[in-house]
């Protein structure tokens, strides 16, 4: 429990350009970002003294300490697992890192750009060749194995994917950087676009795009001492159930996300709203990992945030989930659907926004802003922000 509230997220950058079109490589988009969530929080790059990331990337602590000037690195790790999985986790464990001493201020980063790296949509990017010999060749085709299991065995309606992109896009309309931005969508736009693999239409697949987004975390004593407020980690968790994990096509909870609880566990979730003392009715706004709207909707789900089964489609409405008067806002930015993609990266920015007041859709007074990392992934992730008023 001394990990709530214990450190905050005070400087956050998020630079993103459509796929193919960023002005520099991949280490240099990072840089920047680094330097603009230092200039947000009114500190030297220098004070960084750790550096978090997660789901492979070229970039080290030691590589990006040098190019800095750091004065003295005292934290560089990485956390292991598929897409955006890790995503929540790597902020985790840039806390843990001050929490526990070994360091003081850590950067939690991700770039992506396609002319270092290539495009993500291939499976062998995250499953190391063990769908292809079955013909499942994108992270589309694993996803949507879940989600069919989803709407045919659980109940769960497809009008819960699909209003979950509609709140995306109307979103994404009041949010200039968006790619979504003066580009509405409607029921019938929805409807009529084609299929890439069923159950998922074209809306329903994130996007791809370069770019960089970096999160500074500290101490909640050094946060209270900067100018812009403090974004408090209630509680972070990441890992998955038993039976789940790197067998995960085995797991006997087969439309899970990977965030509930295991025959041997309590999961990911559980552990999340025990650490922050929250319970899911308590959240303000959530900003969900959407590689696709599918395992989007089984996080939900997971989280005790949407009922399971058909009752899912009576809560996923447009209504309810979009800002600013929803029930649940989801995905205020427009998401990775609708805004942009950097391996879900950005989604944790605007969760941040909303604690600070300043997302594009604003929900009011934003208490608690959680964050939840890629679903249906080897290993998955959240996070709980909390206002000073949480605490």
């Amino acid at each position: 429990m001394t990990f709530r509230a214990a450190t905050a997220v005070v400087g956050v950058a998020d630079l993103h350009f459509p796929r193919g079109a960023a002005p520099a490589g991949e280490r240099e988009l990072v840089l920047e970002a680094i330097l603009a969530a230092c200039a947000d929080a009114g500190i030297s790059p220098r004070d960084i003294d750790g550096f978090t990331s997660y789901a492979g990337g070229e970039h080290s602590g030691p590589v990006l300490a040098a190019d800095l000037g750091v004065r003295e690195l005292r934290w560089s790790s990485m956390v292991w697992g598929g897409g955006g999985g890790g995503v929540a986790a790597a902020i985790g464990a840039a806390a843990a890192a001050v929490v526990s001493g070994q360091a003081e201020c850590v950067v939690a980063f991700r770039g992506m750009a396609q002319r270092d790296t290539g495009r993500l949509g291939y499976a062998k990017y995250y499953f190391d060749n063990n769908y292809l010999p079955h013909g499942v060749a994108t992270p589309a085709h694993v996803c949507a194995l879940r989600t069919q299991r989803m709407l045919e065995h659980d109940g769960v309606p497809r009008s819960a994917l699909r209003n979950l992109v509609l709140a995306a896009y109307h979103h994404a309309q009041h949010n200039p950087g968006a790619a979504g931005h003066g580009k509405p969508l409607d029921e019938a736009g929805y409807e009529a676009s084609p299929l890439i693999v069923e159950p998922f239409h074209l809306f329903d697949c994130s996007r791809e795009n370069d770019g960089a987004v970096a999160l500074v975390i500290t101490s909640a004593r050094r946060a209270a001492q900067l100018s812009e407020p403090p974004a408090y980690l209630l509680a972070a968790a990441q890992g998955a159930p038993g039976g789940y994990a790197a067998l995960n096509e085995n797991d006997p909870h087969y439309t899970s996300a990977g965030f509930a609880a295991g025959p041997s566990g309590a999961g990911v979730a559980s552990r999340l709203w025990a650490g922050a003392g929250v319970k899911p009715g308590e959240v303000d706004v959530v900003q969900v990992y959407e590689n696709f709207s599918g395992p989007a909707v089984a996080s939900l789900i997971d989280h005790g945030l949407c009922p399971p089964g058909p009752a899912a489609g009576e809560f996923m409405t447009v209504e309810n989930l979009t800002a600013p008067g929803g029930v649940l806002p989801v995905n205020t930015s427009g998401g990775n659907i609708a805004d942009s993609f950097v391996n879900g990266m950005g989604l944790a920015v605007e969760a941040v926004r909303q604690v600070r007041g300043t997302s594009p859709n604003q929900v009011g007074t934003a208490d608690t802003s959680l964050f939840i990392g890629g679903p249906m992934a080897p290993l998955v992730s959240s996070v709980l922000f909390g206002s000073d008023r949480a605490l």
